[in-house]
């Protein structure tokens, strides 16, 4: 049996967490990280191509929110996909592959970086454009529903999460769901990641109400505001959310206040965020405080850190090996997969 561990928290309900929940939690966390790293380094070095959005300083939501999710449940991403691929189950060398544009992908290198895609896992795959995602999360909510009131499918109603960011949130296809979600109780979360720039447009500048939670009153649903770089804070209000989208009780509007530590793309230069703005998020980067609180807590050693660490670094030294040395997709079959196969 696993020993429980009671966390230093200022939210009011029980803060109990399981030990090997926690260590699920920062490796999932470190593994999106170090995921993001090496990508940057085997951009610069010419294995990447074309736009590749890293997700750095944003993991708590991915961690948080999916890992809060069961296997049969659904996820929708955007073109900052790879993280939401890797807490989803997708194993690393499979996008990584997916990345470098080789066939052992698991998009079949069809797709690249913001493309990642598994049916295997229920990953609905990342959008290039904004707002892209959402009405096929509201797609995938829908089916859940369908499948049990007219199917009359007996298996527990599937949950879909749809990630976007505060960019999105000035988009019409936001609101239309929104209103669609909470007119069918669809079960369905809808989380904004809100890290503070829409590419080079500051999110205060861009909206007339800057609270995007907020904006779920309208429409009906809850709306809940949430630190982002507090993995444990983000994992209490997607449990709640799933419960009760799990329940037929509707949508959940949740907006992450987090922050990316690169620029909006490996392309961007990142020179409109001053560096006194980048500092302050920097220092409450969610990895490094949750590690902190990992080690200085008696009942987690140092020791079983470090394990996952070196565990860590093997699988995205693994994946890299994996996708250099799969092989190209070939030009004859530069057709296929564009229609249903027999």
């Amino acid at each position: 049996m696993s020993k429980k561990v009671v966390l230093p928290s200022t939210r009011s309900h029980n803060n109990i967490v399981d030990a090997n929940t926690l260590l699920n939690l920062y490796r999932d966390m470190l593994l999106g990280r170090s995921f993001e790293d090496m990508c940057a380094q085997m951009y610069y070095r010419g294995k990447m191509f074309g736009f590749v959005h890293l997700y750095n300083g944003q993991e708590a939501v991915s961690t948080g929110v999916i890992n809060s999710l069961q296997n049969n449940d659904y996820v929708c991403s955007t073109y900052r996909d790879h993280v939401h691929a890797l807490s989803k189950g997708i194993p690393p060398k499979l996008v990584m592959a997916e990345l470098f544009g080789k066939e052992t992908g698991c998009s079949r290198g069809r797709g690249g970086s913001m493309h990642v895609f598994s049916a295997e896992h229920n990953f609905l795959g990342g959008f290039a454009f904004i707002g892209e995602g959402i009405p096929i999360a509201l797609g995938s909510a829908f089916q859940s529903i369908y499948r049990k009131q007219v199917m009359q499918d007996n298996r527990e109603i599937a949950v879909t999460a749809c990630f976007f960011g505060d960019g999105t949130s000035n988009n019409g296809q936001f609101f239309e769901c929104l209103n669609m979600a909470v007119l069918w109780k669809l079960p369905m979360i809808f989380v904004v990641e809100n890290n503070q720039w829409a590419i080079g447009m500051a999110h205060n500048r861009s909206t007339s109400s800057p609270e995007i939670h907020k904006k779920a009153e309208a429409f009906g649903l809850p709306g809940i505001e949430v630190d982002g770089m507090d993995v444990l804070a983000v994992r209490e209000v997607a449990q709640n959310a799933i419960y009760r989208a799990r329940s037929g009780k509707g949508p959940t509007l949740i907006e992450a206040l987090t922050y990316r530590f690169r620029g909006h793309s490996l392309a961007d230069p990142d020179e409109l965020r001053s560096r006194e703005e980048k500092e302050a998020w920097i220092a409450r980067d969610p990895i490094k405080r949750f590690r902190s609180l990992l080690i200085n807590h008696k009942n987690i050693e140092v020791s079983m850190i470090d394990q996952i660490d070196m565990k860590v670094k093997k699988v995205i030294d693994e994946s890299i090996a994996f996708a250099i040395t799969s092989p190209e997709p070939q030009v004859k079959d530069l057709k296929k997969y564009l229609f249903a196969e027999d």
